[in-house]
């Protein structure tokens, strides 16, 4: 049985939303350092912000690339993560391309994701790369395709959902990703995990971390 604090060490507290303020940031970082959450995850024009008002607690400071749909260049996703990296953060979320993992061209979602890759590490080799392949437009094959491709690309995580999609994770789906990791990347659970119970299912299913906007619920929820 894990405890409370291991629970936390595997929770991004997620703030993702366009209307996200200042005040709600701060409540963001006192929360993370409250609850020891792994990481809080911001906007990326609140990275420097949290990354300041998170000094020396020991929690890190994640954002995201591509956001929400996966839809930008290669060149622009490239770009964001370096600017995130350069304002300090620990970890970027980019979403793949989806449009062309649907079409087949593997070739240029590989590419995407190693740009990523390529721009975070360049400026801190220990940065952390997930990709979120939204695994609610996605076929079984598709999500096979997606995983394999994330790794070929020697990204840090598979991430399930954007949390924007009309689905988020499930079981069924961070099963299906933890075996084919198989423990050589891993695998973030995220999109509607908002009780205790469903966070407790998607580790046991396999997950590695879970990213939530729910993290003082849930951490309050445990017994």
């Amino acid at each position: 049985m894990m405890t409370k604090e291991q629970l936390a060490k595997v929770i991004d507290h997620t703030l993702i939303k366009p209307t996200a303020t200042l005040e709600e940031v701060d409540r963001l970082c006192e929360e993370g350092k409250k609850y020891g959450f792994y990481l809080v995850c911001v906007n990326l024009c609140y990275v420097e912000y949290a990354v300041e008002k998170l000094a020396g607690s020991g929690v890190k400071v994640g954002t995201t690339v591509g956001f929400p749909f996966g839809a930008t260049s290669a060149e622009v996703k490239a770009f964001e993560a370096e600017k995130a990296v350069k304002a300090g953060a620990a970890e970027v979320d980019m979403v793949m391309n989806i449009g062309y993992l649907k079409s087949g061209d593997y070739y240029a979602v590989r590419e995407d994701i190693e740009g990523v890759v390529r721009a975070a590490k360049e400026v801190n080799p220990e940065a952390i790369v997930k990709v979120i392949i939204e695994t609610c437009y996605l076929t079984e094959n598709e999500k096979v395709s997606a995983a394999n491709l994330c790794m070929d690309a020697k990204a840090d995580f598979i991430k399930t959902s954007t949390g924007m999609g009309p689905g988020g994770a499930t079981v069924e789906d961070v099963r299906l990703l933890a075996k084919l990791a198989d423990g050589k990347i891993g695998v973030k659970a995220a999109g509607g995990i908002r009780d205790l119970k469903t966070a407790l299912q998607m580790l046991e299913a396999g997950a590695t971390r879970i990213g939530t906007s729910s993290g003082v619920a849930i951490m309050e929820e445990f017994k």
